[in-house]
């Protein structure tokens, strides 16, 4: 068995929510996930074993030289308790078509394994695409993780705590590295304990909520878990730049200015950029999807000192 039995309640696609959106914004189209010339799909590669469990990721990756690009791994949205990697497929392509190698996984839901494991499987995603640099295209010194909404506070959770065993049990019996050189952070939260970020996410009429079905409990019932899944509380001289792209909906880039303030002083580049009127998940549908790509696509190629594909 390589995949169990997909929870009843995991709704979250691209097709539920654009009848969701569509009655804001009439003029959305789902971004396509058809595979153009010019891109290469490679799907259902397996990434990490957990017993019978085993994980998967689908990469898509530029065909037009032989030459070693740059790479991200996405990690959808979906509250840590529902979505799939196929709602990032839209983005990765356009990713790759602008030379960007990028892969998206499948990660344990909180259903299935909760806090911190989908930082431990994205940790393992990266370790993999690493050691398989050569094989599929990939520069293994420019490799970014990014995501959007719990996909994006998972990428930025990921990528601010390189060398802590506690989020990367693995790294003690691998001589691979799963360090990344830049972050992405789709309209994902940066800090779940602050006042303004608890309103959403520990509210009462919410039994559990979505981050406390992930962290096991409310807020008062698991504070450090609710600190150790903040991004804020681990910038550190030397952590890899990042890049917030954001909606209109504010509630979701609670704790960003928070923790830029916390980056100016060490010199960490960072970018933020946000796309007005546009529902939260904008990365899903057109007119946002090509934008977001050109907008991440750009970070990520100045960051590693690349040149945009013509």
């Amino acid at each position: 068995m390589t995949e169990p039995p997909v929870a009843y309640e995991n709704t979250y696609t691209a097709e539920n929510t654009y009848r969701k959106e569509v009655q804001e914004f009439p003029f959305i189209e789902i971004a396509s996930r058809a595979v153009p010339e010019g891109v290469l799909a490679e799907r259902n590669l397996k990434y990490v074993q957990y017993g019978r469990r085993a994980l998967q990721l689908d990469l898509y990756r530029p065909v037009r030289d032989n030459g070693l690009h740059p790479a991200i791994v996405l990690v959808h949205g979906g509250g840590w308790r529902a979505g799939y990697r196929e709602n990032l497929t839209p983005l990765a392509i356009a990713l790759a078509e602008r030379g960007v190698v990028a892969a998206t996984i499948s990660y344990r839901l909180a259903p299935e394994a909760p806090f911190p494991a989908a930082i431990h499987d994205t940790k393992a995603a990266i370790r993999w695409l690493r050691k398989n640099a050569a094989h599929y295209g990939v520069d293994p010194e420019q490799i970014a993780v990014g995501g959007a909404s719990a996909g994006g506070q998972i990428a930025s959770l990921t990528g601010v705590t390189a060398g802590q065993a506690y989020f990367d049990p693995q790294q003690t019996n691998s001589e691979i590295s799963s360090d990344v050189q830049a972050i992405v952070n789709i309209d994902g939260l940066s800090d779940f304990t602050s006042e303004e970020a608890r309103k959403y996410e520990d509210a009462p009429r919410k039994n559990p909520s979505s981050a406390g079905a992930w962290f096991g409990g409310r807020y008062a019932e698991q504070r450090e878990r609710w600190h150790k899944g903040s991004p804020i509380f681990y910038v550190h001289e030397g952590m890899p730049p990042i890049f917030f792209l954001n909606s209109a909906r504010e509630r979701f880039s609670v704790g960003r200015d928070e923790m830029i303030a916390r980056m100016k002083p060490l010199g960490i580049p960072y970018d933020v950029q946000r796309f007005d009127h546009t529902p939260h998940t904008f990365w899903l549908f057109d007119p946002w999807l090509q934008p977001a790509a050109d907008a991440v696509a750009d970070f990520l190629l100045s960051t590693f000192g690349r040149r945009a594909v013509d």
